[in-house]
């Protein structure tokens, strides 16, 4: 049964219409997860570290196509709530092909300066040298990632999330074949390239085959055609997605600088075991990520319709939600600290000790993190950019920043596994805040 935008939630109906969006959020996040077992199984550790280092440089590129994502399906959906669908439609083409052609020029902006930005970062030598291949090659393929992450929140508005899974689950296939089938075959100098070539594969696929769909006659209520430059539009939807935008650009400079840290305290192992950490938290944040990507519409189109009725249903509905996932996952995180940990770093005694023993105090940050997440999306879909911003601001960058930069101080390598933890307790108390007092403005 097909559900809309403008049905009432219950919980299992919140949940049938979000899980397609969750499905997809954590298969795209597994996929690279399965990227990195390969190369730190059959590259090496070197390799898997410099594959951890110079990710976040090239998720901050590609995270443009994540902030018109959210803040222009947050435009699209009021659109349709106000019964304007052919400016909804024409918003939509105009944010497709704006992300492409800035995907088309940060891929060329990078490709330039990738060997000092790696150096920057503190890689020399070989791990250097593994930093530019990696880099290089998937920056080939950016534009096509940005498209990607664009149309995950736009196949919701679309109400086709089972299609966006559908081609995300196409994109991971293809990266993980060709994983399997590069990693493992090529020559050992060559396996690092191979996987940075799979990844691209994925990318490109996952961003073209949704420009052929929304380009073509389909059963969704987008259509990708005809549109105009419409400058205010564009600064809209940035402002309004500024707060996603912000959250990914903070994560990935929070995460340069637990590298750095790590570099300092533990070497190449603190920046393994902490790839191996990411990995799960990537995962298990996608959850949060897009439960609340696929709840946005909901809460945009009710909030243009003026349903304050409906909006408060989703809201109540949705912390509960959130607190039980964190729970559950806070328990499958420790379980899995042991396994998890030899399955990508067994063949190293040292660094799967120090992975263990990071994961143990790790694993408590996802009892709080999808509170933040969630506040950030939701007041994304109000239209309040500024809010948004401020709390995926604070909770990716300022507090933990702080957090990494001061506890191991005192704590040392065990105040760096510590970061995200307290970042994401500040988080939840300043979502609650918001969440209070912006209640009576837009009557949730």
């Amino acid at each position: 049964m097909t559900i809309h935008l403008s049905d009432h939630f219950s919980y299992g109906r919140l949940m049938r219409f979000a899980l397609p969006s969750i499905a997809t959020m954590i298969f795209t996040s597994i996929y690279g997860v399965v990227d990195g077992f390969f190369v730190s199984n059959y590259a090496g550790k070197t390799p898997f570290a410099a594959v951890n280092l110079i990710m976040p440089v090239l998720l901050i590129m590609a995270t443009i196509g994540f902030m018109f994502g959210t803040g222009g399906s947050a435009i699209v959906a009021a659109a349709f709530g106000e019964g304007r669908p052919g400016d909804a439609n024409r918003y939509f083409s105009l944010f497709v092909y704006f992300t492409f052609l800035s995907g088309a020029a940060l891929s060329v902006i990078g490709m330039i300066f990738i060997r000092p930005i790696a150096r920057l970062l503190g890689a020399e030598g070989e791990l250097l040298h593994h930093c530019i291949i990696y880099g290089r090659i998937n920056l080939m393929s950016l534009p096509f990632f940005t498209l990607q992450l664009l149309f995950h929140n736009f196949f919701v508005t679309a109400e086709k999330p089972r299609l966006g899974l559908a081609v995300s689950i196409l994109s991971g296939v293809t990266n993980m074949v060709m994983d399997a089938i590069l990693v493992i075959n090529l020559p050992g100098p060559y396996k690092l390239a191979g996987a940075a070539v799979a990844t691209a594969m994925s990318e490109i696929v996952g961003g073209t085959v949704p420009l052929i769909y929304f380009a073509r006659r389909n059963s969704s209520i987008l259509k990708l055609g005809k549109t105009r430059v419409e400058g205010r539009v564009l600064l809209k939807a940035a402002a309004n997605g500024s707060s996603e935008f912000m959250n990914n650009v903070s994560m990935c400079i929070v995460s340069m600088l637990y590298n750095f840290q790590l570099l300092k305290y533990a070497g190449e192992n603190g920046i393994a075991a902490y790839g191996v950490m990411m990995y799960v938290s990537l995962v298990f944040s996608a959850a949060f990520i897009g439960y609340s990507i696929g709840t946005a519409p909901l809460v945009g189109y009710h909030y243009g319709a003026e349903n304050s009725g409906e909006l408060k249903n989703l809201r109540k509905k949705s912390l509960w939600m959130i607190a039980v996932f964190g729970i559950g996952m806070t328990i499958a995180a420790e379980l899995l600290a042991v396994p998890l940990s030899e399955l990508f770093v067994g063949y190293d005694t040292g660094l799967e000790k120090l992975t263990i023993s990071g994961f143990r105090v790790f694993a408590l940050s996802f009892l709080f993190m999808g509170f933040g997440i969630y506040g950030s999306g939701f007041f994304t879909a109000l239209g309040n950019g500024f809010v948004s911003a401020l709390i995926a601001f604070l909770r990716t960058l300022v507090f933990e920043a702080a957090a990494v930069m001061i506890l191991p101080l005192v704590f040392g390598i065990r105040g760096i596994w510590s970061a995200l933890v307290i970042s994401e307790v500040m988080a939840a108390i300043l979502t609650t805040f918001f969440m209070k007092k912006m209640q009576p403005k837009y009557k949730y």
